[in-house]
């Protein structure tokens, strides 16, 4: 009985649809932008072969890029590059003709809005009309776009603590990225930064869970914007899992050996708050996880990523790593086997180009790959297409662009960004500046006058687009005379000749400004000493720049210098000598202005370090939140404390703490806990404080870090005023994962610390007990 009438309602649902939206409809139903988006997917679905439909998980790079790697890279140097690529085996023609027959899904690097209107006009000659996807690396605004608004670098914006700014930034990159024809991009990258020698340090928000949580939730809820179930403005991705940041040998995609505790407790709790906030994709790492390479890792990517944490959206590849399974980590013994395992591990995309689509239909003709596998991940990506809003018009309206890129609104908030981000690490009473007080400033350094302050993931801009700290300078101090020695724009070009005429010139002006650092520029990869894939295995100023400084100060003039650069630099030396030292990071298009105006104090530096600053390459592991007995022992050679602690940062403004209260001294595991605490601005300038809040277990079955940051408030304070700042303390802040990795709270003594840096001296201090 039961079964004849699942028989005919089986047959009814096959008639209905089959009425509704046969296969060779005029009008198919997933072109109805009315019909909700879960309905258009099955729709669509249902009319593909299986070829179109491992094709949506196809992604190329863009027919400009390719040309131009054709013309400039071997086959040999492509196979080793993670930024430029091309076929050997197909002249862009002929993925044009694949776009057309709807054999590839996505495209990557593509930076001009009229090709992007190419490929999609190209879409729509294929059988089904699915638009590309395009992605492109927006990881400080579309910056590999010429004409862009370049905001500083994701270690920078962790640098303002400011989330409600990220936020901002993040919605004006998603306008200009869909001006040009972009959807997706390969942003945040919420790795938790734990290794100077790394050269992405830069690409992240620093060293603290809580700190890259809280900042990657930021610019997923700006970049994604959505405002309706059913539509995002991009698709941001979570990247890169997982923990390749702290690799063995601080490079990029080497082996990454971690106890899963370390796993859990530092480098996931950025996933699950991306997951929480919606992020609809993520990229896989380069590295190996404790034996097993990321790409083919079912444990990260189904059993945590999906089931655990509950992501519902799709899984991309990193650069051409899935070929790697078989070229680099040799678990796959050719593409065949790679596909096979990436996919059954649960991956949706694969970056980049044609040797996925055959094997993939070919493991499912074997049966090796189920076709509901793939239909997996075909929802999830004509979903993402569906909400983008990209079936019902792909295309852009190329007279807008222009009007839209590097706007008024946009430079603003560049400028904001840049003057947030900087940190002010040193300063013995010689800033702020005042106009006219140096008659004759001397300005030299690699980085004084050239396009570094773009960093990693920047295109070349135009001079219209970015103001350099020498410009800067000029701009704002029309009183002084500027003598700039140029040393070229790469930490090794300065030379012993540079050095002495740096001494002479130094001696002869009334106050030196250097601006040494490191260089990101991707258009000259091969000299690039920070960034994607340089790795570095010292951490002091490269080339001859330490010298440079040196000289300098030894002319006995006043000396400010100011490191642009993407990782921790290890500069002990300058921090005994020199008066005045300041952190810009890589600021941005308006960077060379914020430093300016810092520097002379039209603008009051309030940023604070997102990862501690080593005295040496031998100082890592370098974090506040250590173990106990993680310093148990001295170094016998060296400091072993950190040159700058994280939350470090200076004002020209004094800030005091004082009256430190908690609203029980004793509580359930289930109560809130209010701490409140006074902060006062004894200074004669009005400032912003970042207000920080630290939580020690005093005692745990399972060891934990001597402090954690849980809580931070960024407040302006007027000169003289003082705010009572209040923070809620909740039972989750006080969980930790026991010997299962269960959340845990514990009966016991719990110490609250808040001050304006993790440095023990800078924090007052509460105990409270949870009963």
């Amino acid at each position: 009985m039961h079964n004849s009438i699942y028989s005919i309602l089986f047959v009814m649902m096959i008639s209905l649809v089959a009425c509704q939206s046969s296969p060779e409809d005029a009008n198919p139903a997933y072109l109805n932008k009315k019909m909700p988006v879960q309905q258009r997917v099955d729709d669509l679905l249902m009319r593909m072969t299986l070829e179109e439909k491992v094709a949506q998980m196809c992604q190329y790079v863009g027919l400009d890029h390719m040309k131009m790697a054709e013309k400039n890279l071997s086959k040999e140097e492509m196979e080793k590059s993670d930024a430029h690529g091309f076929y050997p085996d197909l002249h862009s023609s002929d993925v044009e003709e694949l776009v057309k027959r709807g054999l590839i899904g996505s495209f990557l690097h593509v930076v001009d809005v009229k090709e992007a209107n190419y490929l999609q006009s190209l879409a729509q000659q294929s059988r089904l009309k699915i638009p590309l996807l395009i992605g492109i690396d927006a990881i400080h605004g579309t910056a590999l776009v010429d004409g862009a608004t370049v905001y500083p670098t994701p270690i920078g914006l962790a640098s303002t603590w400011d989330t409600a700014l990220v936020k901002k930034m993040s919605v004006e990159t998603a306008i200009e990225m869909r001006a040009t024809g972009a959807a997706w991009t390969f942003t945040p990258n919420v790795d938790v930064a734990r290794e100077a020698r790394w050269g992405r340090v830069g690409e992240t928000f620093g060293e603290d869970p809580y700190l890259v949580s809280e900042m990657g939730v930021a610019m997923i809820e700006g970049l994604q914007n959505t405002t309706h179930p059913d539509s995002f403005n991009v698709i941001a991705c979570a990247k890169h899992l997982i923990a390749g940041s702290e690799s063995v040998n601080g490079l990029n995609g080497a082996p990454t050996d971690l106890s899963e505790r370390t796993i859990r407790e530092v480098f996931l709790p950025p996933y699950k708050a991306a997951v929480d906030a919606g992020v609809f994709s993520v990229m896989t790492a380069h590295n190996e996880l404790n034996g097993i390479a990321c790409h083919a890792d079912e444990w990260m990517m189904t059993d945590v990523l999906r089931e655990e944490l509950g992501f519902d959206g799709f899984i991309v590849s990193d650069w051409m790593d899935i070929e790697r399974l078989a070229t680099r980590h040799f678990v796959a013994e050719n593409q065949l086997e790679a596909c096979y395992q990436t996919v059954k591990a649960g991956m949706d995309m694969h970056m980049h180009g044609p040797d996925f689509l055959d094997p993939v239909v070919q493991l499912v003709n074997e049966g090796r790959l189920s076709e509901e596998r793939i239909n997996e991940s075909v929802r999830r990506l004509l979903e993402a297409k569906f909400r983008l809003g990209l079936f019902d018009n792909p295309f852009v309206n190329e007279q807008e662009t222009a009007s839209v890129l590097f706007n008024q609104d946009h430079q603003n908030t560049a400028l904001e960004a840049a003057q947030k981000s900087i940190v002010l690490l040193k300063n013995e009473n010689l800033l702020p500046l005042n106009k006219g007080q140096y008659k004759r400033i001397f300005v030299t350094g690699p980085n004084a006058n050239n396009e570094t302050l773009l960093g990693d993931w920047s295109a070349k801009q135009s001079g219209d687009n970015i103001i350099t700290v020498l410009e800067g300078l000029k701009d704002l101090d029309t009183e002084a005379t500027f003598d700039y020695l140029s040393v070229g724009n790469n930490p090794n070009d300065v030379t012993k000749t540079h050095v002495d005429e740096a001494k002479a010139r130094a001696s002869k002006s009334d106050l030196a400004i250097v601006v040494v650092g490191e260089n990101s520029f991707r258009w000259d990869w091969n000299n690039k000493t920070c960034g994607e894939n340089s790795g570095r295995a010292d951490i002091s100023l490269g080339g001859l720049q330490q010298e440079l400084v040196e000289a300098i100060y030894a002319s006995g003039t006043p000396t400010i210098v100011v490191l642009v650069n993407g990782r921790p630099l290890a500069t002990e030396w300058i921090d005994e000598h020199v008066p005045a030292v300041i952190e810009a990071w890589e600021p941005g298009s308006y960077g060379g202005l914020a430093i300016a105006q810092i520097l002379y104090g039209e603008v009051n530096p309030s940023g604070k370090l997102p990862i501690s600053i080593p005295r040496s390459v031998g100082h890592q592991l370098c974090i506040y939140n250590h173990k106990p007995s993680h310093y148990f022992h001295k170094y016998v050679d060296a400091k072993s404390t950190p040159l700058y602690p994280f939350g470090h940062g200076l004002s020209y403004a004094t800030f005091v703490y004082q009256n430190l209260e908690l609203s029980k001294e004793k509580i359930n595991a289930d109560e809130e806990l209010k701490v409140r605490v006074e902060v006062t601005n004894t200074s004669s300038v009005d400032g912003d404080e970042i207000v920080q809040l630290y939580l020690n277990d005093n005692y745990c079955p399972v060891t934990r870090p001597v402090k954690e940051l849980k809580a931070f408030r960024r407040v302006h304070l007027k000169a003289g005023e003082t705010q009572q700042i209040t923070f809620n303390l909740t039972p989750e802040m006080l969980q930790y994962l026991d010997k299962d990795f269960n959340p845990t709270i514990d009966a016991g003594g719990f110490t609250v610390m808040v001050g304006g840096s993790s440095e023990n001296n800078q924090l007052l201090s509460i105990p409270f007990v949870v009963k």
